[in-house]
């Protein structure tokens, strides 16, 4: 992947996620004028208390006193009803952002595996969405907005006393250079401590999704062993960043407090030297103090910081490497003919080929076997059929357009696929064989679960097509999900119908309607393309293509294939591209 444009939340303008928040730039803006009014607003306690010593005490006026009370009074409650403005803004740019980019991060993370070949990032990338949201609608945007002002607070410190300000001066040196140790010392921890955590969740979710594997054979303890090794790698880089951060934060609070004793002490100095008034004693030092809060809660919040802004970055990266695809234009529904030109595959993530240089073409209303021994290819050429893994050369056209030329969403509709590992989403079974479409008619829902043999077993459910699988379809058999699974590949009558693997787990019942629901497909105009080990499962298929090392071997017509005689096998049809590797 390509590194991704800058580090910072505010310098990527230029990417999705900056135009994201760009798109919340009148919410900033108001933040950044509420900020300005509450730093303002916070000059209230230094001049009250100035107001008290020099002119309420020395006047011993009662009324003075009371004016002032009601003024600073009414300040106070206006800096707070700003504040929680403020505070609630921030909590919904962070929601704002949340809304506009989850369904791209979502997306990212279905395709990821498609690319990668399922290494690296797993769930990554939903957490750094909510790393960023978290850090937005935190305390550390306020303290952010509020390190511009420190200037005037020194300045009004320089007003009072040169010798006020440059102590203020010096400890705002000494907090900024903790902030840049902070940052400093706790960047590649922090780093360590994120790819830990992340491959500690990915050994939780493949020991939840193997958990029967697990047990059976006695390997639970020895993965609780990887698991508490990733853990504890994990909690050493938390603790040492935390450990840093922690430590320069205590730093910070110890510094801030001397410097407003410091600041007394100089007060007192110049009040004895009568260069100044009790009262500038006291301003200057809630002055001092205040000036430098915003760099403390900066460093107190370091670590939200960080983790958003490696968050941004690896987030900004992802996008980069996955672009948003627009829509092609509609193209008419594919019904004459499947062809396969020279197609090569390599699997995301991988440089080993899988299937190369295979030819082929299927009219409408053929079906096609795909057999060959394990590692022969089939599943990979399946997944290419379907458009889930890119040809690396070569092409798959449906009447002549290739896949890209749908988008996903419209390509979907014309296809059914039924994977090897088959796996279904928590719902009912209606939902599922809709592939949760919220407008899917409950006629063809039926016509497609009768199609495959299972609207009896369904029906016979207490609450029928409305009965919960359970995540991953765990309430059904491994049989009863392949064919509620069959069902929603036949969803819809798709064009092209491809089953890897289709009868791993049926019975003679199940078998039958599958050959049914084969010869359907295809009396209706469609393509079926049946993937299979042996022979065995492929009587409703008319051509068949043998496959070894990823190659064509034979293709023709099932008859003529499956003769001893390899000299029978059909050539291949007339519009069929040359086949390289024959």
């Amino acid at each position: 992947m390509q590194r991704g444009p800058s580090p910072s939340l505010q310098s990527s303008a230029k990417s999705e996620l900056g135009e994201a928040l760009s798109a919340c730039r009148g919410a900033f803006f108001g933040v950044g004028a509420m900020s300005c009014m509450i730093n303002i607003l916070y000059l209230t306690g230094s001049m009250f208390m100035l107001e008290v010593y020099d002119r309420v005490l020395p006047s011993r006026s009662v009324p003075t006193l009371v004016g002032l009370v009601i003024l600073a009074g009414g300040l106070y409650v206006a800096q707070g009803v700003l504040d929680l403005l403020r505070g609630r803004i921030l909590v919904r740019i962070g929601m704002s952002l949340d809304e506009v980019l989850s369904p791209r991060v979502f997306e990212t993370v279905v395709r990821l595996p498609l690319v990668s070949g399922g290494r690296g990032e797993g769930l990554q990338p939903l957490r750094d969405l909510d790393a960023v949201r978290a850090f937005l609608s935190g305390m550390g945007p306020g303290a952010l907005f509020d390190l511009p002002w420190l200037p005037l607070y020194l300045a009004i410190c320089f007003a009072f006393h040169p010798l006020i300000g440059v102590t203020a001066l010096v400890g705002a040196i000494i907090l900024a250079t903790l902030t840049v140790l902070t940052e400093w010392f706790t960047q590649a921890p922090w780093r360590e401590a994120t790819a830990q955590a992340a491959r500690r969740s990915d050994l939780a979710a493949a020991g939840r999704r193997n958990a029967e594997v697990l047990v059976a054979m006695g390997m639970a303890g020895r993965m609780t062993q990887r698991w508490t090794e990733a853990n504890q790698t994990y909690l050493e880089g938390n603790r040492r960043a935390s450990d840093v951060a922690g430590g320069l934060g205590a730093l910070a609070k110890v510094l801030r407090m001397m410097l407003q004793s410091a600041v007394l002490a100089v007060g007192a100095w110049l009040v004895i030297n009568q260069q100044a008034t009790a009262g500038i004693i006291i301003a200057g030092s809630i002055l001092s103090a205040r000036a430098l809060a915003p760099v403390d809660l900066a460093i107190a919040n370091w670590k939200g910081f960080v983790a958003a802004r490696q968050s941004w970055r690896r987030l900004n990266v992802l996008f980069a490497a996955l672009p948003m695809r627009s829509a092609p234009t509609l193209l008419q529904d594919p019904a004459r003919r499947l062809t396969v030109e020279n197609l090569g595959v390599v699997p995301p993530g991988s440089q080993q080929v899988a299937v190369g240089d295979v030819s082929f073409e299927l009219e409408a209303g053929q079906g096609l076997g795909v057999i060959g021994p394990s590692g022969s290819g089939k599943s990979s050429l399946a997944r290419a059929l379907v458009g889930v893994w890119a040809p690396q050369r070569g092409a798959v056209r449906l009447d002549g357009a290739t896949l890209d030329q749908w988008s996903p969403e419209v390509l979907g509709r014309h296809i059914g696929y039924l994977p090897q590992d088959v796996e279904l989403f928590a719902g009912t079974i209606a939902q599922n064989i809709a592939r949760f479409d919220r407008e899917a008619r409950p006629e063809a829902i039926i016509a497609a679960a009768k199609q495959a043999g299972i609207h009896e077993l369904i029906v016979s459910m207490r609450e029928g097509y409305d009965s919960q699988i359970g995540e991953q379809g765990c309430v059904l058999s491994a049989g009863q999900a392949q064919r509620v699974a069959l069902a929603r590949a036949l969803f819809g009558e798709p064009f092209l119908l491809v089953l890897d693997e289709p009868n791993s787990n049926l019975d003679r019942d199940g078998d039958e309607a599958l050959t049914a629901a084969v010869l359907a497909v295809r009396a209706r105009g469609g393509i079926v393309v049946v993937v299979a080990h042996r022979p065995v499962g492929l009587a409703g298929v008319d051509h068949v293509l043998v496959m070894a090392g990823g190659r064509r071997q034979a293709f023709g017509s099932k008859e003529a294939v499956l003769q001893p005689s390899p000299a029978k096998v059909a050539p291949l049809p007339r519009r069929a591209a040359p086949d390289a590797g024959v």
